[in-house]
Formats: structure tokens, C-alpha cells, sequence
């Protein structure tokens, strides 16, 4: 259970403005990104819960490494994202959040119930809201 929070939180962790609708080129998030932040219904976790985690996007997958590995399918513009997991612990689900990357910070904001976008880059908002600031490795 631990393991899936943790990498709930890892998908979910970054935000953006979805109402700066710009649109961002599947090329410009590729890569591997580290945590540098995270924090879930505003509540910010210690750095040794995320610090070994990476996040590689190419295209449109993704691969979330934790404790176990997460795979699946992401989908993203206009500062929106939906992420479908395929393999791991969140296979078969569905994933909504908002992004932006400014200054070679990516910011994702989650909602781990997956109903809507997240409006804004605070988890406080939702007790289902999970925020995660990357940096490109």
C-alpha cells in the first residue's frame, strides 16, 4: 500500500495552470526528471521518501521508478495531462493533472481520483491532490 501512495504521488506531484492554455510540444518534457519537491493535501513529504525516484518521459509513455516500477501511457497539452497506467501498480488506472516547465523545473500537479484537472498548484486544495516538482536530470 505504501508503494502505491508513493508512486501515486510520484505521478501526481507536479502542477500547471491549465487556464494559460499553451500548448507544449510532445518533444519538450523527453527526458529523465528527479523529484526535487513533493507534497500531498498540501502536506510536504521528506526528500528520503522521493529521493531515489526518477521519471522518464519519452513521447507519450512514461516509466515512474520507485520501489517498483510504473509504466503506461501519458498524454498531454494545454497544461493538461491524463495518465493511463498499463503496467505496475497503477495499471488500469486513470490519472488527471496539470503541468508547466518553467526554468527547467517541470511542476505537476495529480488528482489521484482522476474525475478532473486540478485548477491551481496547491494539493491543499483536495485531500486527493498530489504535487511534484522535478528537475531534468
Amino acid at each position: 500500500m505504501k508503494l502505491q501512495i508513493l508512486a501515486f504521488l510520484l505521478l501526481i506531484a507536479a502542477g500547471c495552470n491549465p487556464s494559460k492554455k499553451m500548448s507544449t510540444p510532445a518533444y519538450t518534457l523527453n527526458g529523465t526528471w528527479v523529484p526535487t519537491k513533493q507534497e500531498m493535501s498540501g502536506n510536504e513529504l521528506p526528500a528520503m521518501v522521493y529521493q531515489t525516484q526518477k521519471l522518464v518521459i519519452a513521447y507519450t509513455t512514461y516509466t515512474l521508478i520507485a520501489e517498483s516500477t510504473d509504466k503506461g501511457i501519458l498524454h498531454y497539452q494545454n497544461g493538461q495531462m491524463d495518465i493511463y497506467g498499463k503496467d505496475g501498480v497503477n495499471a488500469g488506472k486513470h490519472f488527471t493533472a496539470i503541468y508547466k516547465l518553467e526554468n527547467d523545473l517541470l511542476t505537476i500537479c495529480y488528482n489521484l481520483m482522476g474525475t478532473s484537472y486540478p485548477t491551481s498548484y496547491d494539493s491543499k486544495a483536495g485531500p486527493a491532490l498530489f504535487l511534484s516538482v522535478f528537475k531534468r536530470q
